[in-house]
């Protein structure tokens, strides 16, 4: 287990490029199954959630070349289906949430798919119902055991239908137009989600020969095709990544930045970084954030507390609340910080407390802040990554802190930042990495 040792206080300066989506990357690599043919993907994150289901499809048989950092080509022209039941692969699938984005693209192919219970952050409920209810109103049948937490999932053929989706899930949004891409017939998903991820696979799925109207918005019409070919794709730089360093320049009052932020792709992000009071100028495709000696959250027009709230798209990502959480506690001003969607991901607030911070953790959904105004900085002290957001947001904690801190269990923080150590060290952090 490894863990940061981060000295506090220091200003950063300088240029930082985000790397590519994670949550993309999951999409895209599992649509990879979908064809016989060569897929080439450009920038893709070089991270632990991102390395095993890369090497999890060479156990399955994908052939996978890696051309250059940020860049590989999938050919899974043979799958070994028995591999599937192996304890490997339940081994594999159990301890990655991604996992489970393979089960359209089989079902679609080959008719079954088996995956374990799907493993990730542990950050409260995150049911598969959307999923699973989708494949069966597409004509697929599935085992759950519940002793060893193993789903089976076949059709003889899927035939195309309407659905409306209980929720806008982004996961699940993908694993049905997996599906349905092959599907007989034609398929209308209402609800979906519409996130530029979802849309990016969607498009790549069209340059693969699919037939889908409707990217962009909730309602997507699939007409079925018999067989999909390869493609070229390039991900889209990761908006959560993007936001955590905002929210970190803020933090410590530096001078950064952020280059190639496809700022037409990041949706409400900006907006309510500057409802936060935090400055930022567009300079083409890059983010400019000035140092900040004091931000001021907005109140609303009655005067009342802003709410930031996390919300299907384009609303706020879910995943940046917990980088939004922290850099109030620097802000003039107060805010209540409301996460709808996961019941335990505000419960790393305790170490923020611990450093100082004025925060009431009203239920397991909502927490109130009560910002220092950059007037008494945060105490270091020794802490531990619960899950990936909540693991940055804890490091952009302790970079702006007094002293030391040291941050345990940073494995979570590499399943979804790419060498984030080395690269805020590039720009004049101090954080030590030790095994």
């Amino acid at each position: 287990m490894s863990k940061f040792i981060v000295q506090g206080g220091t200003r950063l300066q300088g240029e930082i490029v985000p790397q590519g989506a994670k949550n993309e990357a999951l999409q895209i690599i599992c649509a990879t199954l979908l064809t016989p043919e060569k897929v080439t993907l450009h920038n893709v994150p070089e991270i632990v959630d991102i390395i095993q289901l890369i090497d999890m499809l060479r156990a399955m048989g994908v052939e996978v070349e890696k051309i250059d950092d940020k860049s590989y080509t999938f050919c899974a022209r043979d799958i070994d289906l028995d591999y599937l039941r192996s304890e490997d692969y339940r081994r594999r699938g159990a301890r990655l949430r991604g996992s489970v984005m393979v089960i359209g693209p089989l079902l679609a192919r080959f008719g079954i798919a088996y995956l374990p219970k799907p493993g990730g952050d542990k950050i409260g409920r995150r049911r598969l119902d959307t999923h699973l209810i989708g494949f069966q109103k597409l004509g697929a049948k599935f085992d759950y055991n519940l002793d060893d937490n193993y789903f089976a999932i076949r059709a003889d053929s899927l035939h195309g239908t309407y659905m409306l989706l209980d929720e806008a899930s982004v996961t699940g949004t993908a694993n049905i137009v997996m599906a349905a891409v092959m599907a007989k017939g034609e398929t209308t998903i209402y609800n979906a989600a519409c996130e530029p991820y979802v849309q990016q696979l969607c498009r790549m799925l069209v340059r693969m020969g699919a037939d889908i109207s409707g990217i962009g918005s909730n309602l997507l019409t699939i007409r079925g095709v018999d067989n999909l070919g390869g493609t070229t794709h390039t991900m889209l730089p990761d908006m959560i990544e993007v936001g955590s360093f905002i929210g970190m320049a803020a933090m410590t009052q530096s001078e950064l930045t952020i280059k190639d932020v496809s700022f037409e792709n990041l949706g409400i992000i900006p907006m309510q970084f500057a409802r936060m009071g935090i400055r930022f100028e567009q300079r083409g495709d890059d983010l400019y954030i000035p140092s900040q000696e004091h931000y001021e959250i907005e109140t609303f027009l009655d005067g009342s507390i802003m709410t930031i709230a996390d919300a299907p798209w384009p609303g706020l990502t879910p995943d940046l609340l917990s980088v939004f959480l922290v850099v109030a506690t620097q802000a003039k001003g107060s805010v209540l910080i409301h996460q709808k969607m996961f019941e335990s991901r505000l419960f790393f607030v305790d170490k923020l407390i611990d450093m100082g911070a004025q925060i009431i953790l009203c239920d397991p959904h909502r927490a109130t802040v009560i910002g220092h105004n950059h007037e008494r900085r945060l105490r270091g002290t020794v802490m531990t990554s619960p899950d990936i957001r909540a693991g940055v947001a804890l490091l952009i904690a302790a970079m702006s802190a007094e002293g030391q801190s040291i941050i345990q269990n940073v494995e979570q923080i590499d399943r979804g930042y790419q060498y984030i150590d080395r690269r805020l060290n590039a720009l004049g952090a101090h954080i030590v990495r030790e095994e």
